[in-house]
């Protein structure tokens, strides 16, 4: 415990800092103290009796200052009203009596002490004082006329009779002057001067306040309901005029003008530019014209005119990069090279639109990114995922309020170059409107003639396009328009394999999400079995998005134990899953145990990467209908009817008798009915299901089939072959039936894949028949009658 507080000097004095407040002689004024330090020198002074030392610290952010951090000259006062005493902050008013001068700090005070100088006022006044004080006075008069609400009390009292220091130092409290002009005043020792700079300041003030009179004259008349609003513009502005200093606008229009010299427009942009500059000078600020002229003139100066220079290609860095950032995606990955190298040989010419297609998640944008690292370009997308007015791309005109450029201008100012790597995302979700068609917008945009001109409707002035490299995307072509199509060079982007799934996952996700996570990698590792768990049960898409998500979940996982200090480090493995994320989500279909009548396996394609399905034929008693049960599309609708036709013109071929059909309805139904199927590659298991059906004949439970039937007999080459394959490969399949129209597609199919399937093309339904169905059973041949000999 500190000992009690020394007693004070006779030239001590407790002090007050004050952050913002100058105090004269002989004025009054109210302050709020709220400082433990300054609270104790205030009751201090209320118990003796004794004077305050009002003091302007020079860092209004210190809340402890020290000497150093103190003006050497404030004012000795004395407590004239206090509020509560005891109360939290203290509101008191002080008087004023004499300046004083700090000349050393007293320590082992509750409170801030010095030992001070008191600097009294000379005796004899001059008589150039005495004259100052009375052209002070009837300034100081003066003033109070101009000001509003100014109590006759107070211009009563500056005719009082007192001292020129006094007097000044009275006015100068009564000035709304900057705190540190009022200090300077309070060190001003000399009467003469301290007089001068006074007037000075009341002179100054009066001037101000004559011309803020002549200005509300002035505009008084010109002031309605509507334009009130620009009230203190109109002041600021006549003011600036009156000094002959240059306002705010004006020196916006110089680096205006600045801009539209420098960016290198055209000569043709560049003359109307000025043009646009000149009205923008002779219109008033307060204009609703002068702002919008001002943001078109801004948008025309800050889009990327001059051409930059060509950054050299470097075809392996950009097969690295490509590399890096994908896996697989070969035959991607080829083109785009050959896209890079043809403007590699020919910077200025006119190369093609590429448009990457594929569902969601398989890297379509990351793909437009990789190649404008490739190209050292900046890359900028822009979304035209549910645009349905022409103006997102052509812009609005600048007749409405609210008026911006189109995606593309916005574009371009963002990458701030006029050869960027430009992705249109999303190109099949524009929609036509009663607003224009946007998708006609883009004619112009994607086509190499006509983008050298591109006139956005807010810019009213051709920009050329023709140096950016455009990439679109979308999901499904057949959205796409026809027009905007026949524009562009699709490149399809199949769905992931489990196998790549497991690799990207290994090479990019577990890493990111890992990081993600703020784990090291022993923290936290993925077995082999629970990557392959989470792509086969927990995840069913043709990208990656969803396994990211889930292998983040894993990590947050993990991550919470970490911090709570349950583990240092964990393995998880599949069994593990699912005391993390749950129980599988999805099974996939697996091979039959064995072959049944009337049963097929068929391959489809879906967008997360193919699947088996299962044809169930049965027949009941009835007219010969065809009853269809499982969600079927249009098209998978009438390949049942083919079948069933195919297998009644080869009822001969197939052993049937001729009325085998007569009297029955047959009900085809494929499983999984709350999932919509459509397409025509469920033939042939439709065909060699009813065959089974009506020969007896089972279908054998390692065979899975794929392709369109003609009436003729003839199999079709269908789509999705490399997804077929891998579906039936992980189903457990043992051979896979194919058009052999489709050999070509074979390439497609991983090489292990290929050896662990036996692949058999089929040409015609004959073909799926000898491969699918079991032999029919031998028949017995008749036994010889033996007969009892009579006799």
């Amino acid at each position: 415990m500190s000992g009690p507080a020394l007693p004070l000097p006779a030239d001590g004095l407790a002090l007050v800092p004050m952050r913002n407040v100058v105090l004269f002689p002989q004025v009054l004024l109210p302050i709020t103290v709220g400082r433990a330090r300054s609270m104790a020198a205030v009751r201090h002074a209320l118990a003796s009796g004794a004077s305050l030392g009002i003091v302007l610290q020079r860092d209004a952010q210190t809340d402890e200052p020290d000497q150093d951090g103190l003006f050497e000259v404030g004012t000795v006062a004395r407590v004239a009203q206090v509020g509560d005493p005891q109360g939290e902050p203290l509101h008191l008013i002080c008087q004023g009596v004499q300046r004083m001068r700090i000349v050393a700090m007293l320590e082992g005070h509750p409170f801030l002490a010095a030992r001070v100088v008191p600097v009294e006022e000379p005796a004899t006044v001059s008589t150039r004082a005495e004259a100052l004080a009375l052209q002070l006075r009837e300034k100081a008069t003066e003033i109070l006329t101009l000001l509003p609400g100014v109590p006759a009390e107070l211009a009563h009292s500056l005719q009082t009779p007192r001292a020129p220091g006094h007097l000044a130092d009275i006015v100068a409290g009564l000035l709304d002057a900057e705190v540190a002009e009022k200090q300077k005043l309070l060190e001003t020792l000399g009467v003469d001067e301290r007089l001068q700079r006074v007037l000075a300041i009341v002179m100054r003030r009066i001037e101000v306040l004559r011309l803020s009179q002549e200005i509300r004259d002035r505009t008084r008349e010109q002031i309605d309901d509507r334009e009130r609003r620009f009230l203190l513009r109109e002041q600021l502005q006549t003011i600036q005029k009156e000094l002959g200093e240059a306002g705010e606008g004006d020196e916006d229009t110089r680096q205006l003008e600045e801009a539209i010299a420098r960016v290198g427009m055209p000569a043709d942009v560049q003359l109307h530019a000025r043009k646009e500059l000149g009205r923008l000078r002779r219109s008033s600020e307060s204009s609703g014209e002068h702002a919008m002229l001002r943001t078109y003139l801004e948008w025309l100066t800050e889009l990327p005119w001059a051409a930059p220079a060509e950054a050299p290609i470097d075809l392996a860095k950009a097969r690295q990069i490509l590399d890096a950032d994908h896996h697989g995606l070969e035959r991607i990955k080829q083109r785009i090279i050959e896209f890079l190298a043809v403007r590699k040989l020919n910077p200025t010419g006119r190369a093609p639109i590429l448009c990457f297609a594929g569902p969601p998640g398989v890297g379509k944008t990351s793909l437009g990114q990789s190649i404008a690292r490739a190209l050292q370009r900046p890359f900028v997308r822009v979304s035209l995922g549910g645009v349905h007015d022409e103006a997102e791309i052509r812009g609005h005109r600048r007749t409405y309020i609210g008026a911006l450029p189109g995606n593309l201008v916005q574009g371009l100012r963002k990458a701030g170059s006029r050869d960027c790597v430009m992705m249109l995302d999303e190109v099949d979700k524009l929609s036509a409107s009663a607003h224009g068609d946007p998708s006609a917008a883009l004619l112009e945009v994607l086509d190499p003639e006509q983008n050298g001109s591109f006139r956005d409707n807010y810019l009213g002035v051709p920009f050329d396009l023709s140096r950016v490299v455009f990439i679109a995307t979308a999901n499904v072509m057949d959205h796409v328009p026809a027009a905007v199509r026949d524009r562009m060079e699709v490149i399809e982007l199949p769905g992931y394999t489990q196998e790549e799934k497991l690799q990207i996952a290994r090479v990019h996700l577990v890493p990111r999400q890992l990081q993600a996570a703020g784990l090291l990698g022993p923290q936290c590792q993925l077995t082999d079995d629970a990557l392959a768990l989470l792509v086969s049960h927990y995840t069913r898409e043709a990208g990656v998005r969803q396994l990211e998500r889930e292998i983040g979940r894993v990590m947050r996982h993990a991550a919470t134990r970490v911090a709570q200090g349950d583990a240092s480090d964990s393995t998880v493995d599949a069994a593990a899953l699912a005391d993390i994320l749950g129980p599988a989500r999805f099974e996939h279909e697996t091979a039959l145990r064995s072959g049944l009548p009337g049963v097929a396996t068929g391959l489809a394609w879906t967008p997360a990467g193919g699947d088996i399905l299962f044809v169930e034929a049965t027949r009941v008693a009835g007219e010969g209908r065809l009853i269809l049960t499982g969600q079927l599309g249009s098209v998978m609708k009438e390949s049942a009817q083919a079948a069933l036709t195919l297998v009644k013109s080869s009822a001969p071929a197939l052993g049937l008798p001729a009325l085998a059909f007569d009297g029955v309805d047959v009900h085809l139904h494929v499983p999984a009915g709350a999932i919509p199927k459509d397409g025509p590659s469920a033939g042939v298991a439709m065909f060699v299901a009813l065959a089974s059906l009506f020969t007896g004949r089972a279908a054998r439970h390692d065979v899975a089939m794929t392709g369109e039937i003609s009436l003729r007999g003839l199999v079709l080459p269908v789509g999705g072959i490399k997804e077929k394959v891998l579906a039936a490969r992980r189903a457990g399949i043992a051979t896979v039936l194919l058009p052999a129209r489709n050999r070509k597609d074979l390439v497609d199919v991983p090489a292990a894949s290929r050896a662990d399937l036996a692949l058999v093309w089929l040409e015609h339904v004959d073909d799926a028949i000898r491969a699918a169905l079991v032999p029919a059973a031998p028949v017995p041949p008749p036994q010889p009658q033996l007969f009892a000999a009579g006799g």
